[in-house]
């Protein structure tokens, strides 16, 4: 396919160095003498070329989607009608008298994620998981200082979420790592024996990365609460507990949710998300200003919040993607605990059905999504891992997640979500025994993959190295 730039035939589309066009508005320095180098194009040519774009890419309406721990699910299109609405197309620096029914609609969505996790004050802002991560951590940290407690430490399983780390440690804290015990859980021995009066909280994903739920997460809130610690949720693997249990249940104290993965809004490609973090009584009065209420009559953002970290985001988060999100929740009402039963039954029928080819790091019941290995493959045959997902592109599913989580070698995380049906989960399975006995019979075919894609294999060495990112003649 030709660049856009290749594409240019003498059509001009708008050309700003029209002589006919009068710029005398404008002061000498703003305006532009020389050629800027633009592809010129009609607008039809335009549409094509990126329709042709469009066309190349793999995306869930195509094909199935497992990107483990990434939750990438159908996303109703009614989410995106609704987000389109011309009365949510307001200037957020409006008065609150002007903009009822958006604080209303995020007044409720509130209230519906605090039913949904069992806690008691929520914030909408974090624009992101990893962002509302931070925000919990900040939180966490504010509160510690607030009562006078020197804190530094966090406690993180070597089963958590891959930006838990990088979140604690940007918050200020230091960062000690736990091992998993032998059924892929937190190990209470190796928590206890690092446990000190220092440690501020423990991040935990429940169910962990592997897809295993911690059993033990009960004893864990008792042991850290009766350290004075405190628990921290992350919700990335959400979509397996809805309606089931919730972080309250658990013991937590913070939490963060992705509304661009468990609540159907689309993500990827950097954006939009929606990362809101939600708390237990006792910090409540740290959450990020403005806090959205309601007095009976009307609805106002509330700034003054005594022992606030302060704004996280521009005005109040991306406000389309919590449209999206509240569209699905009163769409799927009570169903919203049939999503992750069917979520945790698919991830299950594959698991069965793919651990006699791949090896099975942990054979225990799985919740929403699986980690498989391809260290067999490579062992016997030389295909990795990476090979191996390079071959599905080639069955019309996109890869999953691979070498992640970090603690199981040549990892392969699948994770189907409830939207897929039998029919789909069935030709995934075929697709994945295909890939696992030419691994045997006709290991090149699987080495030189993906065969059917515009972009067929390519130097991944030469292309992180020195990646060619600009246009040149």
């Amino acid at each position: 396919m030709k660049t856009i730039f290749e594409k240019t035939n003498g059509n001009d589309g708008i050309n700003f160095t029209d002589k006919e066009l009068n710029l005398d508005f404008l002061p000498d320095e703003a305006v532009r003498n020389g050629e800027i180098g633009l592809p010129q194009l009609s607008e039809l040519d335009v549409m094509r070329h990126y329709k042709e774009l469009s066309d190349k890419n793999f995306c869930i309406e195509k094909g199935f989607y497992p990107l483990g721990s990434c939750t990438m699910k159908y996303n109703p299109k009614i989410n995106e009608l609704l987000a389109s609405l011309e009365g949510f197309n307001i200037h957020p620096s409006v008065d609150d008298d002007m903009a009822q029914g958006s604080l209303e609609l995020m007044y409720k969505l509130q209230q519906a994620l605090l039913k949904i996790t069992g806690m008691d004050a929520i914030t909408l802002q974090p624009s992101a998981g990893a962002h509302g991560e931070m925000t919990g951590m900040m939180i966490i940290k504010k509160y510690f200082d607030t009562i006078g407690e020197k804190r530094t430490k966090v406690i993180i399983p070597d089963s958590a979420h891959g930006t838990n780390p990088a979140s604690a440690k940007m918050s200020g804290f230091d960062i000690i790592e736990i091992k998993s015990n032998e059924k892929g859980q937190v190990d209470i021995e190796a928590l206890k024996s690092v446990l000190t009066p220092d440690v501020a909280a423990i991040m935990m994903t429940n169910p962990n990365t592997l897809g295993i739920f911690e059993e033990q997460v009960e004893e864990i809130s008792k042991i850290m609460h009766d350290n004075g610690s405190l628990l921290y949720y992350d919700g990335a693997n959400f979509n397996a507990i809805m309606g089931y249990t919730n972080p309250k249940l658990m013991g937590f104290d913070v939490v963060h949710l992705n509304l661009h993965k468990t609540f159907a809004t689309p993500h990827g490609g950097g954006g939009p998300g929606a990362g809101p973090v939600a708390v237990v009584e006792k910090l409540k009065d740290y959450l990020p200003v403005p806090v959205i209420e309601f007095d009976g009559e009307k609805y106002k953002r509330n700034y003054n919040i005594r022992h606030s970290i302060g704004s996280v985001k521009d005005f109040y988060g991306n406000f389309s993607v919590l449209v999206k999100a509240y569209t699905y929740i009163l769409m799927m009402g009570k169903n919203l605990k049939k999503a992750s039963e069917h979520a945790v039954l698919n991830a299950n029928y594959l698991k069965e059905k793919l651990k006699k080819y791949y090896d099975l790091p942990y054979d225990e019941p799985c919740m929403h999504e699986f980690v498989i290995t391809g260290e067999k493959q490579k062992h016997e045959n030389g295909v990795s891992t990476l090979n191996i997902a390079k071959a599905i592109m080639d069955g019309n599913a996109h890869p999953p997640t691979v070498y992640f989580p970090l603690i199981v070698h040549e990892a392969i995380m699948i994770e189907p979500t409830e939207s897929e049906n039998k029919e789909v989960l069935d030709d995934f399975v075929q697709l994945m025994i295909k890939i696992a006995n030419e691994c045997s019979a006709n290991p090149e075919a699987v080495l030189c993959a993906p065969h059917t894609t515009p972009v067929k294999k390519i130097d991944e060495v030469t292309a992180a190295r020195h990646p060619d990112l600009k246009y040149t003649d």
